[in-house]
């Protein structure tokens, strides 16, 4: 912001690198685990490897932390006066 940016391009960019990470862990992880269901088969209870629902919550679960993990910390960049944040650097 101290070199001209807006609050909301401050705050676009951050989610936007936070999303990006973690759509690419969360593809990672949903192929790890469909990789591995046949070493999961014997571990799970009244559960198939290949549950939809457990691929459908998880992952949105994990993108809307990740989410919010993103956003608080960018709303909170976008309230420090640049001057004053450029005198600390």
């Amino acid at each position: 912001m101290a070199l001209g940016a807006q609050q909301r391009d401050v705050v676009t960019m951050v989610l936007r690198r936070g999303m990006t990470l973690t759509a690419i862990g969360i593809v990672l992880g949903v192929l790890g685990a469909i990789g591995l269901t046949r070493y999961l088969d014997g571990m799970l209870y009244q559960l198939t490897p290949l549950d939809p629902a457990t691929y459908v919550v998880v992952p949105t679960l994990f993108g809307l932390v990740s989410s919010l993990a993103s956003y608080l910390p960018a709303r909170r960049a976008t309230m420090i006066d640049p001057m004053t944040a450029l005198r600390c650097d």
